[in-house]
């Protein structure tokens, strides 16, 4: 009876739902609609409960408790440039040792362009929207490898207008995309380039999906993992929002299913059936 018991409380424990917090309130994009999108597609699967913390200037009182939550999806832009707006030391702090200590985070689309000068930041994403002589970048060769770009090399990071292309799966072995077709056809998004990071980092780097920019001329990486140090860091450059938009690539069901399996692998280290 006690090990029955035993059994029945660890699986009552494993399907909790699993605590998310979504950190929005700046943006250059539409961080409502976005926020608003990622709570329903992560809600409807009954696998999660998702709080919001929303933080504006000049952040009084505004210091998340990350410890509460499996896994932290940030939804903030302040900026990619030196006059970016920063959040209060004690919370990158905050998240800093949440990390460590072996907390997930996701990088939601602009999320990668923030916090030029915060350095930690730099290391726990990797691949940043960052001038071209900031660091190294990665492409994916015709045959499907992974290349590195040297710092000075390749195009400024951009992206050309919304538009539908191809994303292609590069790591089908991956607990975030074994369920996902090889590639699908992804719409109304738009496709970054030039993406830069650190010196030192691109080798932690796992690169899981990637597509054909027309503007760059070469195979972009979209999606890609790292560990922080006893952390797990999920990083998508889809999920586009402009204010007074439609948008398309929300409805795509290949990006949500990969969006839910990128969250439970950030809070869980892996993904159950989708």
């Amino acid at each position: 009876m006690r090990l029955l018991a035993g059994f029945l409380l660890c699986c009552a424990l494993f399907a909790q739902p699993i605590p998310v917090l979504i950190v929005d309130g700046v943006n250059n994009h539409d961080w409502r609609a976005a926020t608003d999108f990622l709570r329903r597609t992560l809600e409807k699967t009954g696998k999660f409960r998702v709080d919001v913390s929303t933080a504006t200037p000049p952040f009084t009182g505004w210091r998340p408790d990350f410890s509460a939550y499996r896994v932290v999806i940030n939804n903030f832009n302040g900026g990619h440039l030196q006059d970016g707006v920063r959040w209060p030391r004690v919370v990158e702090e905050d998240l800093v040792r949440y990390l460590r200590q072996g907390g997930g985070l996701v990088n939601y689309h602009a999320a990668n362009n923030a916090f030029l000068l915060w350095p930690e930041y730099q290391e726990i994403v990797g691949l940043l929207w960052r001038d071209k002589n900031f660091g190294p970048g990665l492409v994916v060769d015709v045959q499907r490898k992974v290349m590195v770009v040297p710092a000075g090399q390749g195009p400024q990071p951009g992206h050309g207008p919304r538009h539908d292309f191809r994303i292609n799966v590069l790591d089908r072995k991956h607990p975030i995309t074994r369920s996902l077709p090889a590639f699908w056809q992804h719409r109304g998004e738009q496709l970054t380039h030039g993406q830069h990071g650190p010196p030192g980092s691109m080798g932690e780097l796992h690169v899981l999906t990637y597509a054909w920019s027309k503007d760059s001329q070469r195979n972009e990486p979209l999606d890609w993992v790292r560990r922080y140090g006893r952390g797990r860091v999920y990083t998508t450059m889809l999920g586009h929002t402009w204010k007074n938009e439609a948008n398309p690539n929300f409805l795509v069901p290949e990006f949500q299913q990969l969006l839910v399996q990128g969250v439970e692998w950030a809070a869980t280290g892996r993904v159950s059936s989708p």
